[in-house]
């Protein structure tokens, strides 16, 4: 009979690359560059990522009166790793992590807050993968299914493709990420232990595990009912989460560690893991319409600035807009995906501290 650590095995697969090299060009007629960064995650797979903080040269009909209102917008451009085997996903998403992470310090420190960003490149990875739920918790839309009117459910997962893999699958997975300003986000580590837990999650049922079985895993031999710091971080090791170079660091095993951990007394009963760990999901954020000013805490101010809306988005070869790739296309093993933004003017709400 199969023990759990048997029926939780994984065929690890080590991929040795070199450096994906990345290119970002602008045209001068439309767009001033006012700063340009690299990324390097320093990780697994050695990957990269561009960013380019750029401004509208055109003056735009969605400027007001005394031209003051900001346009510019952050530009990064990425190439993800591939999905060899399920224990990547935690690298995969921890190259997403980092790019949000530096997007979001590169805007705070330049007070940046009231700007689109569009995030582009080869994600390898679909619609139903961890990546792309990630994105879209934090505010990100794809903008080829923006155009199209598409959804994110099932139905719509499978309706174009980008990409014929080294495998010969075929799939869709190469994204041009829009958030503009307006949209609601939740925090950034919030997102992050949402997927993060969702991944823990698929891994223990690679072994048929339902809840129950899950929560014994994790547990290990403790006497009592309820699962231990140290028989957490063994558990995640068993299931190749931790303990490889692309796995969970300390810090981030700590960080989920005390968001399962609810009342903080250092350890995480049933209820605890059923609510963080295997009932965890990276839902979108909600839009707070009912926003109340208060003198006490702060009031409300309105800042004008431009975001954009989808004009239009086309694949090429045009067959792959149907899910189907053509066997006489030999250009690349991706399809050009091509995106027309067009800006708009929109109230980006801020918050001023009064009273404090």
């Amino acid at each position: 009979m199969q023990t759990l650590k048997d029926r939780l095995s994984v065929n690890v697969k080590t991929e040795f690359c070199v450096r994906v090299c990345l290119l970002m060009a602008v045209h001068k007629d439309y767009f001033r560059i006012l700063n340009y960064r690299e990324l390097l995650f320093n990780d697994f797979g050695d990957r990269v990522a561009q960013l380019l903080h750029v401004q509208l040269t055109i003056p735009s009909s969605c400027s007001n009166r005394k031209n003051d209102t900001r346009q510019e917008l952050l530009i990064v451009n990425t190439h993800l790793l591939f999905p060899h085997n399920s224990s990547l996903s935690i690298a995969r998403l921890h190259q997403v992590y980092k790019i949000l992470q530096y997007v979001e310090t590169y805007q705070r420190e330049n007070k940046l807050g009231g700007v689109p960003v569009v995030l582009s490149g080869d994600w390898n990875g679909s619609k139903r993968g961890r990546v792309y739920k990630f994105l879209r918790s934090q505010g990100f839309a794809s903008s080829y299914d923006i155009a199209h009117k598409y959804t994110d459910s099932d139905d719509d997962a499978h309706r174009w493709v980008s990409h014929r893999n080294h495998r010969g699958n075929i799939c869709g997975v190469d994204f041009i990420w829009l958030r503009n300003p307006n949209e609601p986000t939740k925090p950034l580590k919030t997102s992050w232990a949402e997927a993060a837990f969702g991944i823990i999650k698929c891994q223990l049922q690679k072994g048929s595990l339902n809840d129950s079985d899950a929560f014994a895993f994790l547990k290990a031999d403790n006497p009592g009912d309820f699962i231990t710091y140290s028989s957490f971080c063994e558990g995640l090791r068993q299931v190749h989460l931790i303990g490889l170079p692309y796995g969970l660091s300390y810090q981030e095993t700590k960080d989920l560690w005390n968001q399962a951990d609810i009342d903080g007394n250092g350890i995480i009963d049933y209820e605890e893991f059923k609510k963080r760990i295997w009932n965890s999901s990276c839902r979108l954020a909600q839009r707070d319409d009912n926003y109340a000013e208060s003198p006490e805490y702060g009031k409300e101010l309105a800042e004008e600035v431009v975001g954009f809306k989808v004009k239009d988005a086309v694949l090429f070869p045009r067959e792959v807009e149907r899910g189907m790739w053509p066997e006489n296309y030999s250009l690349s093993d991706h399809a050009r995906l091509t995106v027309i933004f067009s800006p708009v003017r929109m109230q980006f709400r801020t918050e001023e501290r009064v009273g404090l």
